[in-house]
């Protein structure tokens, strides 16, 4: 299984021709407004994301292909045992939330987002993430297998970099495996529907992701709606006009929030877009292991690019001391080789952290 993806400056090759903030009032440990059972079953929930997140074998099954089987999460009989009848909790929750979607997503939008903060259990995320997205009823399903028919003029440069997505990940690693094909497919399928953005590289790792959670055609179609509504598709223009507006507006933030840290930048030549590019187009898939980004990609599918604006906010300043203290080559060094494993217990702090980021999102409008 994956444990690291290809590093950063490996994905932004570019290979073919507004999201609003807000300071939330608490955390996201602290829901207001949830009915007396849907806090106990958010408390349960809670622990069971505890249980996962401190067993390797867990945080290792969350990133295994969609073939994946629903084996014990965690070694020890007594954790299994209680990870056993909350998980069976969570069912009951999220069962409930995708079964009266339409209903719980007006009267419950609040609590549903703070859910989705604490984590989307793996079983449901193929689901939720298309509802999340209002993907799963898109007619350009239909069109799929016709595009694949087609020809893209994207192929070869598509097929030249299926390799080098995820290449540790047991369902991409093998040439000529079946999560190569299908991702080749999705890639070329959209490269057919959207001629001005074509195929980036970068893209191809979200596009991945969600091929280990669930059918291409669905894919397919979540990743339709992420490049239409999400933003997405202005980053991948082959102008990446968005891109360089993301790097503009958190570079203004680092200066109104950690000014010694951005004085050091500065005196170093340190480019905001050195180190922060992968971040906003491959949202920190080619940044930390897979437990941790999918547990970001869940609120990217509930909230946005705010979501990236934040953690990476958040991961200046856990990082600022260290920073200040290297030249150019070693804050690279601690950007590629460090950074990427400080949560390798679990994203809850991180997390944590980034929702206690403040900043004014009119400025940043």
């Amino acid at each position: 299984m994956a444990s690291q993806v290809a590093s950063p400056s490996a994905s932004l090759h570019t290979t073919s021709s507004s999201t609003t903030l807000s300071t939330p009032t608490q955390s996201p440990s602290s829901p207001s407004k949830l009915s007396p059972d849907d806090l106990e079953l958010l408390a349960k929930l809670e622990e069971q994301n505890r249980l996962i997140e401190t067993d390797s074998k867990s945080l290792r099954s969350v990133n295994g292909s969609r073939r994946n089987s629903g084996s014990s999460l965690v070694s020890s009989s007594s954790a299994s045992s209680n990870l056993s009848h909350l998980e069976e909790d969570s069912w009951i929750l999220w069962g409930r939330i995708v079964n009266e979607w339409d209903d719980v997503r007006k009267k419950k939008e609040k609590q549903v987002k703070e859910l989705v903060r604490k984590g989307i259990p793996h079983h449901f995320r193929a689901i939720v993430w298309q509802l999340l997205c209002n993907a799963q009823s898109m007619t350009i399903k239909d069109q799929y297998s016709e595009l694949l028919k087609m020809t893209s003029p994207c192929e070869k440069l598509i097929r030249r970099d299926i390799a080098r997505t995820y290449p540790e990940h047991n369902f991409f690693k093998e040439k000529d495996s079946l999560g190569q094909e299908v991702l080749f497919n999705v890639m070329k399928a959209y490269s057919l529907v959207d001629r001005e953005v074509g195929y980036c590289q970068g893209s191809a790792f979200i596009v991945g992701l969600l091929l280990m959670q669930m059918p291409e055609e669905e894919a397919f179609c979540v990743f339709v709606k992420l490049m239409q509504d999400y933003r997405l598709r202005e980053l991948f223009k082959p102008s990446m006009a968005e891109l360089g507006l993301c790097m503009y507006q958190f570079e203004c933030m680092i200066q109104e929030y950690l000014p010694e840290l951005f004085v050091h930048f500065q005196s170093q030549s340190f480019h905001t877009s050195m180190y922060a590019s992968s971040w906003f187009l491959t949202i920190f898939l080619t940044t930390f292991p897979l437990p941790i980004a999918t547990r970001i990609f869940d609120i990217f599918m509930s909230e946005g690019l705010e979501i990236v604006f934040r953690v990476g906010l958040a991961l200046l300043q856990m990082n600022q001391a260290e920073l200040m203290q290297l030249d150019m080559e070693g804050m690279l060094q601690h950007f590629q080789k460090v950074i990427p494993h400080q949560f390798d217990g679990g994203p809850e702090k991180l997390i944590q952290s980034a929702y206690q980021v403040k900043y004014n999102s009119k400025k940043k409008k």
